[in-house]
């Protein structure tokens, strides 16, 4: 609880490789009441990870997707009807998030009661391509060619070698423990997409609509709803998450180990603090083990039935959807061939 807030943080699930680095930040944060995790998955390992946490930790809650089948994003929207309650805040943090600054979660918690004004508030989260925007302009990373503001740009969301220099890069600053320079204030957005790889919103601007979010959620909650209801999200600088990658940079970044990198960040700070981080991580290492050792034989078992024959077709999705974004990535690719797989991150620039 805070200020009479119950607090919700919720996961889109998932991948475990992923959440075995988020899911202790959650459980040790003590304004999160509790934790839901959308099982938005096919894949029956990762779904017993789940469950088995679900099991040892009171505090983890498993939500099955309320139309019984899951496709990917496609069927993320059902499970906002349940981010509705009005005296709670909502965290809807992404699978990948892998890293975050101490006291995020409470610090964005209070930032979000501290402004009301605003639809979503995220904090600064790096691998994102706003985010990354704004370092560049406030000066804190100094970049070989200036990147224009775009939520789909072709160096900041889908170049993988940028991201993967990008991480690079910040993950030297949480060595030489200086990412608290990374801190740019508070700064409002309006207008725009974004991507909420890391959002909170009180349940009672939800209710207002149901929680019934239609199309592209990331479109509706960044852009449409909340010109709708005239309000601007705003981004907390102050505090800083990490998130590993977009689908056009997953298997650069895999081949150069990033992933890897942040879990040993994670695991050889968990493992010194000795206190309750420490157990839980250790008990989630192990029922990794345990699942690991098991995959082959859970992966095939799933929860849920097919995608609905009146589902898109594949064509239907590829020209509404993926169509669209692809021609606005080459379209900047070509206009800015000259750049393209150019741009890099530099020297830091404190």
């Amino acid at each position: 609880m805070y200020k009479n807030y119950k607090v919700v943080a919720n996961t889109a699930a998932g991948r475990r490789r992923y959440m075995q680095y988020l899911i202790p930040y959650i459980l040790t944060s003590q304004v999160i009441d509790q934790y839901d995790i959308w099982v938005n998955t096919n894949n029956g390992a990762d779904i017993e990870f789940f469950r088995r946490l679900a099991n040892i930790y009171p505090k983890i809650n498993l939500v099955w997707q309320p139309d019984g089948f899951v496709d990917g994003i496609s069927s993320i929207n059902a499970f906002y009807k349940r981010c509705t309650d009005i005296d709670t805040i909502y965290f809807k943090l992404d699978d990948d998030i892998i890293w975050m600054e101490q006291d995020t979660i409470d610090n964005m918690v209070k930032f979000r009661v501290d402004h009301p004004d605003y639809f979503f508030v995220s904090p600064l989260v790096i691998n994102n391509a706003l985010c990354t925007y704004l370092l560049q302009v406030r000066g804190k990373i100094n970049l070989s060619h200036y990147c224009i503001s775009d939520s789909f740009s072709a160096v900041l969301w889908r170049n993988a070698n940028f991201a993967n220099s990008l991480h690079l890069w910040f993950i030297n600053h949480i060595k030489q423990n200086n990412y608290n320079q990374l801190h740019i204030g508070k700064q409002p957005i309006a207008l725009c997409r974004f991507s909420i790889n890391a959002i909170l919103w009180f349940g009672k601007d939800l209710r207002k609509i149901q929680g019934i979010v239609p199309g592209d959620d990331e479109e509706f909650l960044s852009c449409i709803y909340p010109s709708s209801i005239e309000k601007a999200n705003c981004i907390n600088g102050d505090t800083i998450m990490a998130h590993f990658a977009f689908y056009p940079q997953r298997k650069v970044l895999d081949q150069n180990h990033i992933l890897d990198q942040y879990g040993l960040l994670n695991l050889d700070k968990w493992r010194n603090e000795k206190s309750s981080i420490t157990t839980i991580s250790n008990d989630i290492q192990q029922i990794m083990k345990d699942i690991d050792a098991l995959a082959d034989e859970l992966e095939p078992i799933s929860v849920y039935t097919n995608v609905p024959q009146n589902k898109k077709s594949i064509f239907q999705i590829f020209k509404n959807k993926i169509m669209p974004q692809l021609l606005h990535t080459i379209i900047l690719t070509i206009k800015n061939e000259k750049i393209y797989n150019k741009v890099k991150v530099l020297n830091n620039k404190d």
